[in-house]
């Protein structure tokens, strides 16, 4: 009987990923499981006080994705109907999709050639209808969000940090997420850590920490802890409508064992990131990405660039791959070549160096356990492609 991967093919030699799910996370799900209270609970308030405590921020929020809380945040911050937000060409439609929930227009700026926001693009994407500005940290890699953070501030501008690839990364011994008003995480089964799906924002301010608190559970002004522990449970307010946007017990208990292992795992992607650089820059027509500086990048992917003297194209190579049991993907198509972007999105500046960079991107398989042998395959692979 032949062997399927988890889409249904046949067995993929390299996958493009493979989750970390240790024994202790799995002890820790199970644990959880015995409890009585299985949503927002003591649990949750122990996670988010964790990630707080590991991006050194004041209010951590956990809720049920990265989106979810970008959303939470834009509301938080006043951003809504008639107004735009500023966000890179080169992300994933989750960033912009946030915009359009709000209710605002996402304006597409381009990239730099780490495929990271261009500080320039944004100056000349302002209009007096700008409210804020969502960075990402890309692949794992900080933006130049201190010289973003002077763009804000200059213009009083929000600033919304999308963190989701960049659990880890500093600048200066500072987190990612806390040089703006707010910084967006996600959680998902390929993230850096995993609670399968969830998110969490981080903030120094009480006051959206408390919004987003309420919003994400339908408005409601107590925490299911508050109505149960005193007074009748029943006895809440609803300010506004909100949202079920809640991360639960389960998945938080899952997201504290992670946490516990997050530096063993970004060494792990670190290592794996270095030796594809050292055995992929011979390898003639193909730019590899720069090797990344010791806590400043969380290597959540690892991107090559196929150029014109490699010979094959990009789609080319992901076929020819594919063939070879190993599974590469692209990240990512740009915003504006979507049908939803071309009519509710807009294009100030030009994205001309994102739809280029586009062309010739390919993600390698990258997970923190990768081993040395399975690199060795995926890159005999790619210097058998120039010659088969």
């Amino acid at each position: 009987m032949t062997k399927k991967d988890a889409f249904g093919n046949k067995t993929i030699k390299i996958p493009f990923f493979r989750p970390h799910i240790s024994k202790n996370d799995k002890t820790a799900v199970s644990d959880v499981l015995s409890s009585t209270l299985l949503t927002d609970g003591p649990i949750l308030q122990k996670f988010e006080k964790r990630f707080s405590i590991f991006t050194k921020t004041k209010f951590g929020v956990g809720v049920s994705n990265a989106t979810a809380a970008l959303h939470l945040s834009l509301k938080a911050l006043g951003v809504g109907r008639g107004d735009e937000v500023i966000v890179p060409d080169m992300t994933f439609v989750a960033t912009a999709n946030s915009v359009l929930i709000s209710g605002a227009t996402p304006v597409l700026a381009d990239i730099d050639d780490d495929m990271n926001l261009s500080v320039e693009s944004v100056k000349r994407s302002l209009t007096k209808k700008t409210r804020a500005i969502i960075p990402v940290h890309f692949a794992g890699k900080a933006c130049k969000i201190r010289s973003l953070k002077k763009i804000a501030k200059s213009n009083g501008l929000a600033l919304i940090e999308d963190c989701a690839h960049a659990i880890g990364t500093k600048v200066n011994n500072q987190h990612v997420g806390t040089f703006g008003d707010v910084g967006c995480f996600s959680f998902y089964p390929t993230k850096n850590i995993t609670t399968l799906e969830g998110g969490m924002m981080i903030t120094q301010s009480k006051k959206i920490a408390e919004y987003v608190k309420s919003l994400r559970n339908h408005g409601i002004s107590k925490s299911l802890l508050q109505r149960y522990s005193r007074g009748l449970p029943w006895n809440y307010d609803i300010i506004e409508p909100g949202y079920n946007y809640r991360l639960d017990e389960v998945r938080a208990a899952l997201g504290i064992s992670q946490l516990k292992q997050i530096k063993e795992l970004n060494t792990l992607r670190r290592n794996a990131y270095k030796y594809y650089n050292e055995k992929i820059s011979r390898v003639r027509g193909i730019l590899v990405p720069e090797i990344p500086k010791l806590e400043e990048h969380a290597c959540h992917l690892y991107i090559i660039r196929i150029q014109n003297e490699f010979g094959i194209s990009r789609d080319r190579v992901f076929e020819k791959l594919l063939t070879r049991g190993i599974r590469t993907s692209v990240h990512y198509k740009p915003l504006h070549r979507f049908t939803i972007f071309k009519k509710r999105g807009k294009i100030i500046d030009t994205v001309k160096n994102s739809d280029a960079i586009y062309h010739d991107i390919i993600s390698l398989p990258f997970y923190p356990t990768i081993t040395t042998r399975e690199q060795d395959y995926v890159i005999d692979s790619i210097k058998n492609l120039q010659v088969s």
